[in-house]
This record gives C-alpha cells, structure tokens and sequence, in this order.
C-alpha cells in the first residue's frame, strides 16, 4: 500500500511538473531557458465594438488581409461573395469589388506601399496585382500557366523559373523601391524584384537552419530597409539586410502568422498569431502581448493579416472568424 501510494505521489508531482513548465514556455517564449524568463506584460488593448458597418447581410468569407492606407481608408480581403471592402477612417461601408471574380479564390494578403498604391497577393495563381485607386489593375508581379499555354508553348509541367512564385504569401517594399516577396506555402523562399518588376535574387528554401524557412508568412521592411520574415512553420522571425544577409532570429512563443510596422521614426512592430497579438521592438524584445483565443466577438483567432498605423490602434483580419476588428489601448 504504501508502495502504492508513494508511486502515486510521484506520478502526481510529475503531472503538476509538466503542467507548469509548459506554462511558462508558452508565456516566457522558446528555448530551453523559457521557465526561467520574465512573464510577458500584457497590453490594456480593448476591442471597438461593432466598428466596421458593412451593409447587412453581407456573406463575408474567410478574411485574410486588412490594410489601412495613408488617408485613413481601410481596405478588407476576403474569400466570399464581396472580396474587397473598403471602409472610411470611421469604420463606415465605402464600397467592395472583385464579385464574381475568380482572383480571389487564394485571397491571402492586402498592402499599401509607401507611395499608397494598393497590392493584392493572390496565392491560388501565384500573381500580385497592384491597383489604382479605382481598383484597375496597373501592374504584376509572378504569373500563373494559362492551361492552353501550359500544354503547347512550354515543355509540359516543366519546373517552374526564379522569377515565378509558388503560393506566395506577401510584399513589403524598399526606399529605393526595391521589392520583396515571401514565397510561401511551396517555395519557402525571399524573392526580390526592383521598381520595375524585374527579378534580382532570392534566398532561403525549406528547412529550419538560419536562414532557411517553414512557410514565410508575411515580411515587412522597416525606414531602414531592413527585412522582417515570419517563419510560421519554425515559430520565428528572421531579419536580413536589403541584400538577404542574415541579421537575426528571433524565437517566438508561438508562431507568428501576421506582420506589421508602425509609421514614424521610432517603429515598433506587431505580431499576430492564434488567439494573441505580440508587441516588440526592432531589436527582438517582446513588449507585451493581449488578447484571448476564441472565434466570437471580443476574443482573438488566427490572425491572418495586421495593421497598425501607430501604436494605438491595430487592426486584425480574423481569418476562421470571418472577422475584422480595431483594437485600441486604453
């Protein structure tokens, strides 16, 4: 009997062990020492209830990308009837397009680049489309095989050039214009292109080494041309110079799905990632975090997309919610 119960006690102790350890590595972030590192603060962000009024009725698919332009405008990408939706600085319908378009069946991500022009990233055709304000299309990056094309002016299923994306998943530009491209779910790589659209170079392919990736999420780059990659399958992000020189890795308590930069001199970005949004600051350090898992209003689910003008409001694309919402600190 006492046998017994000592090896109960055990088993106990051992069980209570466990639990506590992954606590704290989900709250003190990776790596072996996580049971030893600080807590996370937690950031006094509340969500604006019932901001965006869009018409009633609306069937709003998956939401995968926000993007807050330099006029305040608000764009919104979806996967359902009404793809693209645009709202005032106040969260009022402006209006939507792309019905009836096959586009955006791979809807994934919206940006504004620097001069405000509008990007779309498609990655069911392996195409980004930039938009005037009108919503025409004025420009591409990648192309997708046209099946009659496929079949006769290519050699067929032939491996496909530098310059073509596989799945790629997001944009961020250079001061020079430069522009980088994370490619993605199928060739977890950095491609580069300049003003133009011409192809430069391109890093990285599927691995978990430095300098590597496991499906690069999203990239933004900062005034100083420096390169941010969420590493989702690897549960970091890494930071290259303008040329894709490794700088740094930052682990993550989680995996980051979502990017973005603050404007200004001083940027801080924000991470968005299941169930929680992370503030750091440029050189890796996690100020805070805030939010709670859930798919109803007031909890936080897989942040597909992420703005964030300054640091008192961001603004979140819950994807399996069907969902955008502001957030602002108190």
């Amino acid at each position: 009997m006492k046998k017994r119960f000592l090896l109960s006690a055990i088993c106990t102790a051992a069980i209570l062990l466990c639990a506590v350890s992954t606590t704290n590595a989900q709250e003190g972030g990776g790596g072996g020492a996580a049971a030893n590192a600080p807590q996370i603060p937690q950031l006094p962000y509340h969500l604006v209830e019932n901001f965006f009024h869009y018409p009633a009725n609306s069937i709003i698919g998956r939401v995968s990308g926000i993007a807050v332009g330099p006029k305040g405008n608000i764009m919104a990408l979806n996967r359902g009837y009404h793809p693209v939706q645009e709202f005032n600085s106040e969260g009022g319908f402006v209006r939507s397009w792309g019905e009836g378009s096959t586009m955006f069946v791979g809807a994934h991500a919206l940006r504004f680049d620097p001069q405000g022009n509008l990007w779309y990233v498609d990655a069911a055709d392996d195409i980004i489309y930039r938009f005037d304000s009108e919503g025409r299309t004025v420009g591409t990056l990648g192309t997708n095989p046209e099946p009659w094309t496929w079949l006769t002016h290519v050699i067929e299923h032939a491996a496909r050039g530098k310059t073509s994306f596989y799945q790629e998943t997001d944009i961020g530009w250079a001061k020079d214009g430069s522009m980088y491209v994370s490619d993605g779910y199928g060739n977890s790589r950095v491609a580069k292109f300049d003003k133009d659209g011409i192809y430069v170079k391109s890093w990285g392919e599927r691995g978990g080494q430095p300098g590597d990736f496991n499906t690069p999420h999203s990239l933004v780059v900062d005034n100083n041309d420096v390169v941010y990659v969420a590493d989702r399958g690897n549960s970091r992000i890494q930071v290259f110079d303008k040329e894709g020189d490794l700088k740094a890795v930052w682990k993550l308590p989680t995996a980051p799905w979502a990017l973005c930069l603050t404007n200004g001199p001083s940027q801080v970005m924000f991470v968005g990632s299941v169930g929680r949004v992370y503030k750091m600051d440029l050189s890796g350090k996690i100020l805070g975090s805030f939010g709670r898992p859930g798919r109803m209003q007031g909890t936080i689910d897989s942040v597909h997309g992420i703005s964030c003008p300054d640091e008192k409001a961001v603004y979140l694309a819950n994807l399996y919610a069907s969902r955008i919402d502001k957030w602002v600190v108190q």
